[in-house]
């Protein structure tokens, strides 16, 4: 069905094709057809595959039906025809977010506002507000504020949480690993001799062996509860924050992301947007998936997502592509799986010289994933931060090609943080995808550069190497809270993304981290629109603006192409257009 669907869509783009080149020989009948909307007197990036830019856009029913100069284009141009003077403005296409978990983002501060962390102090001074408005006796959690952003670089201690709420429960979460104070290890029984049975989960004082409040994979090992006072929201009220987190998106820029990490209620909140009319962006879904089920299990589930017809044949905002896992840890928190030990570290609470990361599957599993995805067409991706992970699944990924092509799937490397020469050559061989995050590198660079040196960063999101060597690289965010391009955790404003790209600078730090791998401005640009158009498995039908294709596009308030590259950040979405209607 989705190869019939593809078909179609490629007949289409074919018909309007000639119709273009009757537009530029000024074909009296076709003339007589004129344009639901001109765009004229621009920078329009086409992104096709010369990267022309052209002065004109004509768009009928939701589609380009010419791009061109003013004088083509104008031919187009009837009496019902709405007529936009760019006066000399650029126009992009949409731009995609290859990686958002939107449904968790839009309620993160829906019972209270979390503000924002540059210190332990920072951190410390919210628990304490807190523990005047919840409950004795119950929960504090403070969720995904990265070690690796804050001025002292470590996990706030047990003795210092135990300080801040002596009476609550307390659990820092940053990512898969956190810290947690006395009473929330006593209610969850981890004391000495639960940290003496489970060494890979509970960091202690060497002096005591007495556990310092460190947990890794600490969703596993610890739970916590929900307050009693924790306010409610209607699926309704759910659904206008959803909302509201998608205009948010649309004023950025973004009109097209992928959610890694679909649950089933993520997708049916979806499908009541798109049933209302609500959905005014392009979203693909990679399915939540537990590696660790019984094999009979996980085919049921391989086979109702294949069943699917967000799969088999899917709408054109709403559709799923595939599955996704977590294969290694974090690297803002200490857990990433590597080919050389993390090296002792204050940071990250490691004394063990030897200690390489955390690895959630095991090669024979991996391929059995990869495997029976590949069987149904299904995308494949996992969470792999550590070069040792990223290897593993590439490596998984070659063996199955030898059997079942991996490419038409549209299999990637989620995250691949930090890569290998060897784990490039190969995704380019096979053609697998990469989903990175920019943004990081500018957020995290500083610390990571500490800890690991810079000759061990320079595979750090090597975004010119893969680019170079032919592998579709996608930017992406990893957004998870609050609403705000910039004020978000992980943020989401993809001209942020697009200035590191083109710099390699990071906060605090004073030179570029290895300059090499910058992106020229075409390459940034292509970044956030066609390879990302490629991993939603859509590039035939957006991410570009071409003849035939979807009038997906923005309207900027500067040329990306000639701006001075720190500008680049500070680029203002004049308009986003959606199927060619202004949203």
């Amino acid at each position: 069905m989705t190869r019939m669907f593809v078909n179609v869509a490629w007949t289409f783009r074919l018909v309007l094709g000639m119709v273009a080149t009757v537009v530029s020989n000024a074909n009296p009948a076709f003339a007589a057809e004129p344009a639901d909307v001109v765009l004229k007197n621009g920078r329009i990036v086409t992104v096709d595959s010369e990267f022309h830019v052209a002065q004109s856009m004509a768009i009928r029913e939701g589609r380009v039906v010419a791009v061109g100069s003013n004088a083509d284009v104008a031919q187009l141009t009837g009496s019902a025809t709405k007529v936009v003077d760019l006066e000399g403005r650029m126009v992009l296409p949409g731009l995609i977010d290859s990686h958002v978990h939107p449904t968790g983002a839009s309620m993160f501060e829906a019972d209270h506002e979390i503000p924002s962390f540059e210190s332990i102090g920072d951190v410390l001074a919210y628990v304490r507000e807190r523990t005047k408005v919840v409950p004795k006796g119950e929960w504090i959690t403070l969720s995904q504020v990265f070690i690796t952003r804050l001025r002292e670089q470590r996990y706030p201690s047990r003795a210092e949480l135990d300080e801040a709420a002596p009476e609550h429960p307390v659990l820092f979460r940053t990512g898969p690993d956190g810290s947690a104070n006395s009473l929330a290890l006593k209610e969850n029984g981890i004391d000495r001799a639960f940290a003496a049975a489970h060494p890979e989960n509970v960091m202690v004082d060497p002096a005591t062996g007495e556990p310092n409040g460190i947990l890794r994979k600490a969703g596993s090992i610890l739970k916590s509860k929900p307050n009693s006072n924790a306010k409610s929201l209607s699926e309704a009220e759910r659904d206008d924050r959803l909302v509201a987190l998608f205009d948010d998106y649309n004023q950025t820029g973004i009109t097209g992301i992928i959610d890694r990490n679909c649950s089933d209620s993520g997708q049916g909140q979806y499908e009541r947007l798109l049933a209302a009319g609500r959905l005014n962006i392009r979203i693909r879904v990679s399915r939540g998936l537990s590696p660790g089920d019984d094999p009979g299990v996980i085919e049921k589930r391989l086979d109702a997502f294949a069943a699917d017809p967000l799969f088999q044949q899917p709408h054109p905002r709403l559709g799923i592509i595939g599955v996704k896992c977590f294969e290694d840890g974090g690297m803002l928190t200490g857990s990433a799986y590597f080919r050389q030990p993390w090296g002792i570290s204050s940071i990250y609470g490691i004394d063990d010289p030897a200690y390489r990361g955390m690895s959630y599957i095991d090669s024979t599993r991996l391929e059995l994933l990869v495997r029976e995805c590949a069987k149904r067409n299904l995308a494949f991706t996992a969470h792999c931060q550590g070069d040792a992970a990223v290897e593993s699944l590439v490596d998984v990924y070659a063996k199955v090609n030898a059997d079942i092509p991996i490419e038409p799937t549209r299999s990637s490397v989620t995250h691949s943080s930090f890569m290998s020469a060897h784990a490039i050559e190969t995704a380019a061989k096979i053609g697998v995808g990469v989903d990175l995050q920019p943004a990081w590198l500018y957020l995290d660079g500083w610390t990571l550069n500490r800890h690991f040196g810079e000759e061990r960063l320079k595979y750090f999101i090597p975004l010119k190497t893969l680019l170079d060597s032919g592998v579709r690289a996608g930017g992406g965010s990893d957004h998870m809270q609050k609403i705000g391009s910039l004020r978000s955790v992980n943020p989401y404003n993809p001209f942020l993304g697009m200035r590191v790209a083109a710099t390699r600078t990071a906060r605090w730090h004073d030179d570029p981290i290895h300059s090499e791998q910058a992106l020229s401005r075409e390459e940034m640009i292509r970044f956030y629109t066609i390879n990302n158009a490629w991993l939603m498995r859509m590039e035939q039908e957006i991410g570009s603006l071409e003849v035939g294709k979807r009038a997906d596009f923005i309207v900027i308030d500067r040329d990306l192409l000639t701006c001075p590259v720190d500008e680049i950040q500070s680029t203002k979405v004049l308009s986003t257009w959606l199927d060619g209607v202004q949203l």
